[in-house]
């Protein structure tokens, strides 16, 4: 081991949790434009299903090759329809995956510089904060309401899919059990950046 390696200083880790239409990924953009370590775990799955990938042709064994896309990648809707009414078929997709995401996001995390490191997974779980020796989670949360006109307007989803989706995952308050800190994302961008610039502020991670 290097001196460099040795006397590193450990890489502060923050997970990001939130349902469908929070806004996740917009605190992530942000975050990664001021120059913090960002990792998406929706962007590590889609890179472990590539066509031909191991997990892939696991994922095909288990629930056959019409989850195949026409590039014979993995068809992430048709999957998700699958499994979306159907908790056997979801669970046994979460023994698949969950597995091979946490050892992709771990081993980014500790490749991770910075005063900071910054994980999105939106099917966070208490136990992701000894899995990836996470230091907090703060949670972008919005109302139900502001979720489904989001996910009406900008993904072009119908009203009652958009209910139906948010209704099936935890709700706000299970979130917020588990969290250190709470975004709320109901208003507008700067109001967004403005919160998560005062987190900062609080942690010593961005200047006054």
């Amino acid at each position: 081991m290097s001196q460099a390696t040795r006397y590193r200083v450990r890489v502060k880790r923050i997970a990001l949790a939130g349902g469908i239409g929070a806004g996740k990924s917009t605190v992530l953009e942000y975050l990664g434009a001021l120059g913090f370590v960002t990792v998406d775990a929706d962007r590590v799955y889609h890179d472990l299903v590539y066509a031909g990938s191991p997990l892939l042709h696991t994922l095909v064994d288990a629930f056959g090759s019409a989850i195949l896309g026409p590039d014979g990648g993995l068809d992430r809707g048709f999957l998700a329809a699958v499994v979306f009414h159907d908790d056997t078929a979801l669970a046994r997709l979460n023994a698949i995956t969950h597995p091979a995401v946490g050892r992709a996001l771990r081993a980014a995390l500790e490749d991770a510089t910075g005063l900071a490191a910054f994980v999105a997974i939106p099917l966070l779980r208490a136990e992701h904060r000894h899995e990836l020796a996470l230091d907090e989670v703060w949670s972008v949360l919005v109302s139900p309401e502001v979720a489904a006109h989001r996910l009406v307007n900008q993904r072009a989803m119908s009203d009652d899919d958009a209910r139906a989706r948010i209704a099936h995952q935890m709700s706000n308050e299970e979130r917020a059990a588990i969290s250190d800190e709470v975004i709320w994302n109901d208003a507008d961008r700067p109001a967004l950046e403005q919160r998560i610039d005062e987190l900062l502020r609080e942690r010593g991670l961005r200047g006054h």
